[in-house]
């Protein structure tokens, strides 16, 4: 029996916008309202806005908070200051990561997790099974939030104009409740675009209004709506990854190449946390004989490369592409992809991608391929 996708509260919005919607993750969600690389080149040159309402909030609160998600996460969040975030992963006994997420610290005992919305419900019962022992919460927010992105090089200047927030002393990876266009919102300054910009969380009453008037500040300076299609070609274009293609259960964060993020130096009582055997099981292997390594491909044709083609070279199969995607930067098709160790230093020649049976010639580049000057 299949269920009706779960609707945001900007829905009626975006149909009125004439979007083209699609089932991600359980909800309808808009993939693009006009042409996705206009879209996509806005975002980069001018501003977009995004309903992330998709993503999933767990709050964790309680004297032990803390000490909870430094034992249940990978990350160091006792670390985390007031007002902060910070990208961690939750992962499984034998290493495996179960998602990746932004950690905000909101009060001195008060945190909120945010997962993707195709393992927000995994995230809460590995959250709410972990928490056993710990003087600490953890709530279901889901639907307690609106989550609104407006990201590009014009997105402060259109904030500023809708908030008295101090903005200007708003680091990256840093959150402040403030007013925007009269509605209350957690202010974030993060994103999945490789662009300045900020999320706005809000009371899913609020959300249209706030939409709104966003558009509406926005307009002069050239923001339109965005849908999914173009947040993922700017994410693959400034190499961030995406859960289930350059993360997977089956990988840990050390394959991933993503080990910083694991600290087995924690502050709190304890520095034991959930699969640190495994991982640093995992960092060793990764030192000594390094897995494949996730690596950028630029197409020296015009064909595309899709996620689960292979990577070939010599005649053989060296790796396999986890996303690929047109570039609007860059004019030409990209790719991210595992490859062996031996084959994943910049420059690296002979490698192709596997595209129906032809070998298409791909140059290998470090990741990301586009990063926005500051």
């Amino acid at each position: 029996m299949s269920t009706a996708p779960r609707l945001t509260a900007l829905d009626a919005v975006h149909r009125a916008l004439g979007a083209t919607m699609t089932d991600f993750a359980g909800w309808d969600m808009p993939l693009r309202y006009a042409s996705e690389r206009d879209e996509h080149n806005a975002v980069r040159t001018k501003a977009g806005l995004f309903d992330l309402s998709h993503m999933g909030e767990i709050a964790v609160t309680g004297p032990a908070a803390a000490d909870f998600l430094n034992y249940a996460l990978v990350g160091n969040i006792g670390s985390v200051g007031l007002g902060r975030a910070r990208y961690t992963m939750i992962v499984a006994a034998d290493g495996g990561i179960l998602d990746d997420l932004i950690v905000y610290r909101l009060g001195e005992t008060d945190y909120m997790v945010v997962a993707n919305a195709s393992n927000a419900q995994t995230v809460l019962d590995e959250l709410s099974a972990r928490v056993e022992g710990f003087d600490a919460e953890v709530r279901d927010d889901r639907d307690a939030y609106a989550l609104l992105a407006v990201q590009g090089p014009e997105s402060p200047g259109i904030l500023k104009s809708l908030t008295d927030a101090d903005l200007d002393g708003l680091k990256y990876y840093a959150g402040l409740p403030g007013t925007v266009a009269g509605v209350p919102a957690l202010i974030a300054r993060t994103g999945y675009t490789g662009e300045d910009g900020f999320e706005l969380f809000v009371s899913p009453g609020d959300a249209e209004k706030l939409w709104n008037a966003l558009l509406e500040a926005g307009a002069p300076v050239g923001l339109v709506p965005a849908g999914l299609s173009c947040r993922d070609t700017l994410r693959l274009e400034a190499g961030m990854p995406l859960y289930g293609h350059e993360l997977t259960a089956a990988l840990t964060p050390f394959d991933a190449g993503l080990g910083r993020v694991v600290k087995f130096e924690k502050t709190s009582q304890s520095e034991t946390f959930v699969g640190r055997e495994a991982l640093a099981a995992a960092a060793a292997r990764a030192e000594t004989a390094p897995p494949r390594k996730l690596v950028g491909l630029i197409a020296e044709g015009r064909r595309v490369p899709r996620a689960g083609f292979s990577v070939v070279a010599d005649g053989r199969v060296i790796g396999e592409v986890t996303s690929g995607a047109p570039s609007p930067t860059l004019g030409k098709p990209i790719a991210i992809a595992y490859v062996d160790a031996a084959h994943a230093a910049p420059g690296t020649e002979g490698v192709g991608v596997d595209i129906r049976g032809t070998h298409e010639p791909y140059e290998v580049v470090a990741l990301p391929f586009y990063k926005r000057q500051k």
